[in-house]
């Protein structure tokens, strides 16, 4: 009730203008102009800074011939622009500029627009954009995923060492130099495949000497960069108190230090750098990464510690329950924060992508909390049985305990060896099984954390809407589909992204009949324009988790599309409808 309440507050509290990802404001020329002259320079303004790549534009005349163009470049030294001079000789007819930006927060991001000189011209369809090469966008979100999870396992597993006291940490050695390893080698390729996944290009770019050291001179470069150098001072600090039982205050201040220039190599880069609030946005995302760290981390410490030390009392339990309330609590508030941030209304939470993946991220939590709650009890029950057997240990005279038990009828204080529901041994195992369930929720979580991350903010995806909208570019186009099969319904929402001639990337949702998400083993897409008799072209969009996508869908031709929707809902159960939509040029 209270994270309801204060999600509530927080979404209808208020909200800025700027957020993450750029979106773009304006293009002088202005998209689909026709001029008198050509001009001399394209300018793209953008709702926040921007950085330039080698092949920020690719300009195409009529005739889809690439024309030369200066290097691009920010104009009047404004950070929210990119500029790019054009030839003298232009010639006249309908041109076509791609473009191709990294946002701040470091996402890249990539559109097109056409302007005319003396009067449009036919032209042959081309991509409107790089061609995203998968492998290198693959790789470079399994390096981020494999990045989450180690610095999860390094931070919270020494945690749980420091603040825990488990009876035997020698056991923890080998998860903490497992989380260091994995944090240093996704990272160094991170840092190499930087390059060609800001291009869209191919694993061949990494190798480009001029890769490397351009990558450091950007902002995600050098956060990558810092994140090496302390991960080496990391394990100097960790070799240095390897073995120790106890920490003072220097060492504890160290780790700390330690743990927050970490994380703030994700903060510093990612969306909490760019957008409304940037000090407190930087602040809350360290937290966040901490806090949830502290709890994941520190769960994986104690599976550790429940199964290479059986006879683990509860103190040490106890301590991390503790400290995982306190991280728990954290990771609501900068959880709910970051929310509000980066949905901004009601309708994205539902509307947009990022809305959806935090609908699911939020029930993970819900289940990751209620696995909590379990190990809560098996804690309190673990330590209820050790308190019961500690009496008659204090009271033995000398006696054997089993006959003194006997004598004063007392069965409950009986100590029993085995697995037994009652026995702290059996309070154990229910305590590792609980655990194990957090730990694997708790992957769950971070991976679609990091698909947040990798995912257009609802508030930015609203304002690009609305940027474009005024800009006079187009808008990604929106069809809802219901459908029904037999006694069960539900509707497809299809979205293509820009909804005009050329490479569009598709997103399709399956909602059931009560709103909420649904799953079906196929869906099937394809577009046909009967005025030209072109089609049907088969969008071959695929299973992504969650919904159906591509992002190599070709529309050559500007017209009213007919789209067709086949849903199977089982071996022998699928209908198919078609609805209309619009493609401009």
């Amino acid at each position: 009730m209270l994270l309801g309440t204060v999600l509530v507050l927080l979404l209808l509290g208020g909200a800025g203008t700027a957020s993450a990802h750029a979106a773009l404001e304006s293009t002088d020329p202005a998209d689909g102009s026709v001029l008198k002259s050509a001009p001399r320079t394209l300018t793209l303004t953008f709702s926040e800074s921007v950085a330039l790549l080698d092949d920020s534009f690719r300009v195409y005349d009529p005739d889809n011939r690439r024309v030369k163009t200066s290097s691009a470049h920010h104009a009047k030294d404004a950070a929210d622009t990119a500029s790019v001079t054009l030839p003298a000789r232009l010639g006249n007819g309908t041109f076509t500029v791609a473009w191709r930006v990294v946002s701040a927060d470091s996402h890249p991001v990539s559109g097109a627009f056409t302007f005319s000189v003396g009067k449009p011209s036919a032209t042959t369809p081309i991509s409107t954009a790089p061609n995203e090469n998968p492998l290198t966008g693959s790789l470079y979100d399994a390096a981020r995923y494999f990045a989450y999870i180690a610095a999860a396992l390094l931070i919270g597993t020494a945690t749980f060492m420091a603040l825990c006291r488990p009876p035997n940490p020698t056991v923890l050695n080998k998860p903490i130099l497992t989380g260091w390893w994995t944090l240093l080698a996704s990272t160094l390729a991170l840092l190499l495949l930087r390059a060609p996944y800001e291009a869209g290009s191919g694993l061949a770019t990494a190798l480009d000497p001029a890769a490397l050291p351009r990558t450091l001179t950007t902002r995600p470069g050098q956060a990558l960069a810092a994140r090496l150098l302390l991960l080496a001072a990391a394990a100097f600090y960790l070799l240095r108190l390897r073995g120790r039982e106890r920490f003072g205050r220097v060492a504890l201040g160290t780790g700390a230090a330690l743990a927050v220039g970490l994380a703030l190599t994700w903060a510093s880069a990612e969306h909490a750098s760019a957008g409304i609030q940037v000090p407190v946005a930087m602040t809350s995302a360290v937290l966040h990464l901490l806090a949830m760290s502290v709890w994941l981390g520190g769960l994986t410490a104690l599976l550790t510690v429940l199964y290479r030390s059986p006879e683990l009392d509860a103190a040490p339990v106890a301590r991390f329950s503790r400290l995982a309330f306190i991280s728990v609590t954290v990771l609501v508030v900068t959880g709910v924060y970051q929310s509000w941030r980066g949905l901004g209304s009601w309708n994205a939470l539902t509307g947009t992508s990022y809305g959806r993946i935090l609908l699911v991220k939020l029930g993970a939590v819900v289940l990751l909390l209620a696995a909590a709650a379990w190990s809560r009890q098996w804690t309190a029950r673990l330590a209820g049985a050790e308190v019961r057997l500690a009496v008659p240990e204090l009271v033995r005279t000398g006696a054997d305990a089993t006959t003194t038990a006997a004598s004063t009828g007392d069965d409950e204080n009986l100590p029993d060896p085995g697995a037994g529901d009652g026995s702290p041994n059996g309070y154990r195992r229910g305590l590792r099984r609980s655990v194990l369930l957090e730990v694997a929720v708790g992957v769950t979580v971070l991976v679609i954390t990091t698909l947040l991350t990798n995912t257009l903010p609802g508030r930015a995806a609203a304002e690009a809407q609305q940027t474009a909208t005024s800009a006079g570019i187009p808008a990604a186009s929106v069809t809802m589909v219901p459908f029904r099969v037999g006694d069960a319904g539900g509707k497809v929402q299809i979205t293509l992204d820009p909804g005009r001639v050329g490479e569009n990337s598709v997103e399709a949702v399956v909602y059931g009949p009560d709103g909420g998400f649904a799953t079906v083993p196929e869906l099937r897409l394809s577009f046909t324009l009967p005025s030209q008799k072109i089609g049907p072209l088969d969008a071959d969009i695929k299973d992504e988790g969650g919904y159906w996508g591509t992002n190599s869908l070709n529309l050559p031709i500007a017209g009213t599309w007919t789209m067709k929707v086949t849903v199977r809902t089982s071996d022998i159960d699928q209908v198919s409808v078609e609805r209309r939509v619009r493609i401009v040029r």
